[in-house]
């Protein structure tokens, strides 16, 4: 028996059990895009509701996370709208690329590998959420293809503020943990899980509960969440590796966004949501909204919300979201209810659907 536990057809079965709670009929299936250096990759992909003419919903997830953490907002967001959410390269079930060491260079194959993405999927003009990771790259994306994004969304976002000038400290379990598992951490963030072989799992239901009871009512097997986290982060870990490359110390970005954002287009609209509980930096809403006086910014905070406020307090978040997403379409004049497909390509030519309909039994890949 191998120590590292890692299983392809597990990740699949879990992320097929975790989205059976879905009402809404989806499509699973990979994305084919050219890599930096020419190579094949991957992108896994959910789409939802693809035939309303309502500006699409892009959703990037956060670190070590996969499509399946949006199993509480899909539902909801998706009811009148396209709604899209990816695995991040490097991450979940899309390929595993290797990445540049230097922090610039990796952020920018990550937010490329996302537009050939999008033109993959013909996407125009769409409305893009990013939580904590994934609002960084969604940032940096938007600043790269400002043209693209009509609204974006930064839901408790990580890697803006500057250690130097902020007060604000992971939670003492997070440093205390950092302290004593330094020699896996150093090599990698999540070395530690994956150090930890079948035990991996366990780890992580103990060690991050804070995560996995986020989830303990949709599933009667607790285990389904850390079985998931662990088979989605048990593979090569190069977006890992990519992520270790921008960070300063203990999660802090090398970089920090919050000197960037005079890089992002005036006229792109910005909401950003932090949880009161969160243990990101909330000054950084205002901070942003001081320094784009000339910009729509609205900085919105969520009750009994910690990190994870799209499923802490998930039907508020959704609120927000789709609130945000409708005043989008009242500002461009395109509220629909007929059904046209023109803004995604014909899905019956892709050789890659896995799935089309919760509701069917599945093939696995």
């Amino acid at each position: 028996m191998y120590w590292n536990q890692y299983s392809e057809s597990k990740l699949v079965n879990l992320e097929q059990k975790i989205l059976s709670v879905l009402k809404t009929t989806y499509n699973t299936r990979y994305i084919n895009i050219t890599g930096d250096k020419d190579t094949e990759e991957k992108i896994w992909t959910i789409s939802l509701n693809v035939k309303s003419d309502n500006t699409p919903l892009v959703l990037l997830h956060g670190f070590a996370a996969g499509i399946g953490f949006w199993v509480r907002n899909l539902d909801s967001l998706s009811k009148d709208r396209p709604v899209y959410a990816l695995d991040l390269l490097g991450f979940g079930r899309s390929s595993r690329p290797e990445f540049s060491n230097d922090n610039f260079k990796a952020e920018q194959q990550m937010v490329d590998s996302i537009e050939a993405w999008r033109k993959q999927m013909k996407l125009d003009k769409f409305i893009l959420l990013g939580h904590s990771l994934g609002a960084y790259l969604a940032t940096l994306y938007t600043i790269s293809y400002p043209d693209q994004v009509k609204h974006l969304i930064l839901a408790d976002p990580w890697g803006f503020s500057d250690r130097s000038q902020s007060t604000r400290n992971p939670p003492l379990k997070f440093r205390i943990l950092g302290f004593f598992l330094y020699p896996f951490t150093n090599l990698n963030p999540l070395a530690t899980v994956r150090g930890l072989g079948p035990f991996g799992p366990w780890w992580i239901q103990k060690m991050r509960g804070d995560i996995s009871n986020k989830f303990e009512d949709l599933f009667e097997d607790k285990s389904t969440i850390p079985n998931y986290i662990y088979h989605c982060n048990a593979q090569n870990p190069t977006g890992e590796t990519a992520f270790k490359s921008m960070i300063y110390g203990f999660g802090w970005a090398k970089n920090p966004m919050i000197y960037r954002m005079d890089n992002l287009k005036k006229e792109v609209p910005l909401t950003i949501l932090f949880g009161s509980n969160t243990w990101m930096d909330k000054t950084v809403g205002p901070m942003i909204k001081e320094l784009r006086p000339d910009a729509f910014v609205d900085v919105q905070m969520i009750d009994n919300a910690g990190h994870h406020i799209y499923t802490d307090q998930a039907d508020e978040f959704n609120r927000i979201v789709i609130q945000t997403c409708h005043d989008v379409d009242l500002k461009n004049g395109n509220i629909f209810s007929g059904n046209d497909n023109s803004h995604i390509m014909n899905e019956s030519e892709d050789e890659n659907i896995e799935s089309r309909n919760n509701n069917s039994e599945m093939e696995t890949i």
